[in-house]
């Protein structure tokens, strides 16, 4: 985790094994490490914008994109996008580099 000391909220960066997730809406996310996963929930009062969502940009391989952390179990997951998959040919397994900036709530 680093923070970037320019801005008032934090960027984290980490690396996560990205998992698939069949719920109702199958999907496949970058589980926060726990200690970045301790400081988004101390910020997510700050940042929420409701059902503990916490909108954030994020950079997997190089491709950027708006979207939103969301607690599951202890940790938050990054929702990777079908279109930022496809532009990386990331799967289920891959281990990836991410850097995540929470932003205020739209």
């Amino acid at each position: 985790m680093s923070h970037s000391e320019n801005s008032a909220l934090p960027v984290f960066r980490f690396q996560a094994e990205v998992i698939y997730w069949r719920g109702p809406s199958p999907f496949f996310y970058a589980p926060l490490p726990a200690d970045c996963a301790a400081e988004v929930r101390r910020l997510a009062k700050l940042v929420t914008y409701g059902w503990g969502m916490i909108p954030v940009d994020a950079t997997v391989a190089s491709v950027t994109f708006y979207t939103a952390l969301f607690p599951k179990d202890d940790t938050y997951l990054l929702p990777l996008k079908a279109a930022v998959r496809k532009k990386t040919n990331i799967t289920a397994g891959d281990v990836v580099s991410v850097e995540v900036t929470l932003k205020t709530a739209r």
